[in-house]
């Protein structure tokens, strides 16, 4: 059921009657997947926007009040608890409302994200004098930085390119700095946890308590207690944290941030899958607010649509202090041996880089490009790899099958045997993880203290727990994946070894070319920012490939320009909207068969919508299950949501993705 964002603006504005004694409760809890709001009794009259606590089945649970009535129902009613805080922002309320539709997901799944899983019935008033800003000591803005201020002038969305170094933490603070002033709140989100901490010390010097910080490390108690403050508070307040800070319960919100827009990290990877960018911008238009989106390397459907509404597009081109000639970029071709004399998967130059940086007590960062976990074909003299007729994607291994598959499309074939460029028969299936580099590291340098980062890492060993240790130089050389690429600024780091550049791009999926020109383009930018000089070596089986040589030379435009040409030509955003939807059932061949029947049932409904599939998905097994997914594309949005709506039980869906793996 579609619920108009102006009818619940409206009835939250609507006066109250004081005799009311019944309440209609949004409740906020997964486990209700109703779509209306449920009736409850109250024992006082309570405002819209109160948040209470009510009985749903065997538990009790949070919801919000959105409307109140006289008329006693026909039915019993349960008793709702009401809680001494303050209401609700209507424009939070919305936000809740919109998500419900516009990812299509149930009413309590979308108001769970505005509420704390638990609050006490006694809650104690607490009163917050908030210092002013403090602004001494921040340097003075570049020329570019002051421009760009200037350009953040109105509500909507705008796009801050800048590379790596030209300080785009700078012009965020500036910008709030205008906000604050303004008797606005500023709400500035991060991808990483780690990143997070660093932008809150960055903020903190400047506007003290103002700042209040919210991810999901925090323990319960710190998290209610930062959203209780932040619904309190009588003055405006600076909010960081990552993607669930968007429905932190804040008023009057002057100004939205997405720092670091291009991240992953931002698409919510369970019901609902929304994706940060988008809800802060309706986030935005509720307050009237500007959006600002920063990266050097924006999401190519964000810079689309800023392009085809004519919304601006701020470039920041130099580095804030220092000179990028001070960084060094050497490519290392994985396929000549006789760079690699002393170490099978690290090449002289990188290991001779690492020598002089830990005798001038410097920093290194080895970075591994793995994204998924599919085993690469490719050929080892030429470096041509596998890909799909049809999608252009890279070709899967299954090794149960022994064939290779399309994961967007329905296309397979035997493995091949030798390469279809040069016919060389040294085709391989390759991989490579980031304990091998660090075991490597440790074999060749025992001394070095080295530290290895990525998503294995228990919660003791991630960045943020060590991001003091890192900044200070007490670890000599870093390993890692994604995490290691994102935003950090090392004063000590002098050296940054790329293992394999080439991985990203043999992942099946239509992001595959522009998430390599990030993640490329971003390990690049942690040398040559002012600090010390800086050397990067890449090691790639294909130094020839169009998206390398565009990350390596920061060609934005280049990039941008093929990747749209490619999207295009095979069918996918941001000239289609698209879904992706899965099942899992007890056996692949069950899980096939419903694919298939589903398939067939939306070749024949009428919609107008393009069908995909059915593949296995890209982990064919998970939790003991097989899954196999179809994708649907349309030019229409709304046909995806009908086709979704529509949907058997026991089947999942994903509007909007990231990737199709």
């Amino acid at each position: 059921m579609v619920i108009s964002i102006t009818t619940i603006y409206f009835k939250l504005k609507t006066p109250y009657n004081a005799t009311m004694r019944y309440v209609e409760v949004l409740v906020g809890d997964a486990a209700y997947h109703g779509t209306k709001p449920l009736t409850y009794a109250s024992e006082e009259p309570l405002k819209r926007g109160s948040v209470v606590e009510v009985p749903l089945k065997n538990k009790h649970v949070l919801g919000v009040v959105t409307d109140c009535t006289d008329k006693k129902p026909s039915f019993a009613t349960k008793k709702a608890t009401s809680l001494p805080i303050a209401t609700l922002p209507t424009e939070l309320i919305t936000l809740a409302t919109w998500l419900h539709t516009y990812y299509p997901a149930p009413l309590g799944a979308a108001f769970q994200h505005i509420l704390p899983g638990k609050l006490p019935k006694k809650v104690s008033a607490e009163t917050f004098t908030l210092p002013p800003p403090v602004k001494a000591g921040l340097p003075a803005l570049t020329p570019e930085q002051q421009e760009a201020v200037n350009n953040v002038t109105a509500s909507g969305l705008h796009v801050l390119r800048g590379i790596t170094g030209s300080g785009k933490s700078r012009v965020y603070l500036e910008l709030a700095l205008k906000a604050i002033g303004q008797d606005s709140s500023v709400l500035v989100l991060s991808p990483e946890i780690g990143l997070t901490s660093q932008l809150a010390k960055n903020f903190t010097e400047v506007f003290g308590e103002r700042v209040v910080v919210l991810h999901s490390q925090l323990t319960d108690a710190t998290r209610r207690k930062a959203w209780l403050k932040i619904l309190s508070a009588t003055e405006p307040v600076v909010v960081i944290g990552a993607r669930s800070a968007l429905f932190s319960p804040l008023k009057n919100i002057g100004l939205i941030i997405v720092d670091e827009a291009h991240e992953t990290a931002y698409k919510q990877d369970k019901s609902p899958y929304y994706h940060a960018n988008v809800v802060a911008g309706m986030l935005g238009h509720l307050h009237n607010a500007p959006l600002v989106l920063g990266s050097a390397t924006p999401l190519v459907t964000d810079y689309f649509f800023a392009e085809q509404k004519k919304r601006p597009i701020i470039l920041m081109q130099h580095a804030a202090k220092g000179d990028h000639a001070q960084r060094s970029i050497e490519v290392i071709d994985l396929r000549d041996r006789s760079n690699f004399s002393k170490s099978p998967i690290i090449s002289d130059k990188i290991l001779e880089a690492t020598k002089q940086a830990l005798a001038n007590k410097e920093q290194i960062l080895l970075f591994l490009n793995r994204r998924g976990t599919a085993r690469v074909i490719l050929c080892t003299e030429c470096g041509w790899q596998s890909a799909c007729p049809h999608c252009d994607l890279p070709l899967v291994y299954h090794n149960d099958s022994h064939i290779v598959r399309c994961h967007s499309c329905t296309y397979y074939a035997h493995p091949p045997t030798a390469c279809n460029e040069c016919h060389n028969t040294s085709v391989v299936f390759k991989s490579l993880g980031t304990k091998a580099i660090y075991e490597e590291i440790q074999r060749l340098f025992p001394e070095a203290r080295a530290m290895r980062f990525d998503n294995d890492n228990a919660k003791h060993e991630r960045i943020e727990h060590h991001f003091d240790a890192i900044a200070a130089g007490d670890i000599d050389i870093l390993v890692g994946t994604q995490t290691l690429a994102k935003g950090l600024d090392l004063p000590r780091l002098s050296v940054v070894g790329v293992v394999i550049a080439d991985t990203s791009l043999y992942v099946p999926d239509f992001s595959s070319q522009e998430r390599t020109f990030q993640l490329i383009n971003q390990v690049i930018g942690r040398v040559g920012r002012g600090h010390i000089p800086g050397k990067v070596c890449i090691q790639t089986y294909n130094p020839s490939n169009p998206t390398l040589a565009a990350a390596l030379t920061y060609d934005w435009e280049k990039f941008y320009n093929h990747e749209l040409d490619e999207r295009q030509r095979f069918g996918f955003p941001p000239f289609y909207f698209m879904a992706k939807l899965w099942c899992r059932r007890a056996s692949s061949t069950s899980a096939q068969r419903a694919a298939t029947s589903l398939a067939q049932a939306f070749t024949k409904s009428g919609l107008r919508i393009v069908v995909e599939g059915p593949t296995p998905s890209f982990h064919e097994k998970v939790q003991g299950k097989f899954e196999w997914q179809i994708i649907i594309k349309s030019k229409q949005r709304n046909e995806l949501i009908r086709a979704i709506n529509t949907l058997p039980p026991n089947w999942s869906h994903d509007i909007d993705p990231m990737n199709l793996l």
